[in-house]
């Protein structure tokens, strides 16, 4: 049996390029809004994850871009899924490396559950952007 490749499965690249964009909008909302309870909301936000300015500005800009991007389209949503799955990742392996100290670099403060919480949101966009995003239709292998 010959491989299945886009060509044959039109439909199914531009549903998953749509999904991309369209998680990317929810994630983008999402990381606003929490930005702006970090404001609002005492530290530990939801009694579980620490916050402060920066880490509020962090979730803000995320979320900012996180739209900007979907808007311009499923290409571009796809691309920064991959960029802030990469930073999250980052981030993880920081915070895990720092939780004693209390913050990353001296610049936000995080603690295990901001940890986890940054692992499962870099799994995500990972997914998002090399697991669901980004197919292109390509030519086929299969004999004629």
């Amino acid at each position: 049996m010959g491989r299945v490749d886009t060509y044959s499965l039109p439909n199914l690249t531009i549903n998953k390029n749509l999904m991309t964009q369209k998680i990317m909008y929810v994630l983008g909302g999402v990381f606003v809004l929490v930005g702006l309870l970090g404001f609002i909301m005492p530290s530990p936000l939801f009694g579980l994850f620490a916050v402060d300015t920066m880490h509020n500005i962090v979730h803000l800009l995320s979320g900012i871009l996180a739209i900007w991007f979907a808007k311009m389209g499923p290409d571009k949503a796809t691309m920064f899924a991959k960029v802030l799955g990469l930073v999250y990742l980052l981030v993880t392996i920081l915070g895990f490396l720092m939780v004693d100290k209390g913050s990353i670099l001296g610049l936000i403060h995080i603690n295990s559950t901001d940890n986890y919480l940054h692992l499962v949101l870099a799994v995500v966009l990972l997914y998002v952007g090399f697991g669901m995003g980004g197919s292109k239709p390509q030519s086929s292998n299969m004999p004629m």
